[in-house]
């Protein structure tokens, strides 16, 4: 097995927390994702937060190009390793 991760950039909590349940119905994880709130550089405040969706593929078989497609449902994009 691998330590594939995907990691979803995503404008606000209410996107990651909507994008991290429909994962599961769109793709069939069983592993819940995990949300992680990114600040950008120098900014303080949580409206000037990005959120992160990042979800384990150790059997690669999640599509990035579905992935990035999904993530900019929510006005987001799948991060390149």
């Amino acid at each position: 097995m691998s330590d594939v991760r995907h990691v979803l950039v995503l404008p606000d909590r209410d996107a990651a927390q909507e994008a991290a349940e429909a994962l599961g119905e769109r793709f069939g994880i069983d592993e819940e994702p995990r949300l992680v709130r990114d600040a950008l550089a120098g900014e303080d405040d949580a409206e000037d937060a990005q959120w992160l969706v990042v979800l384990r593929d150790e059997q690669g078989r999640l599509d990035p190009g579905a992935l990035d497609e999904f993530a900019g449902e929510w006005d987001g994009w799948r991060e390149e390793p």
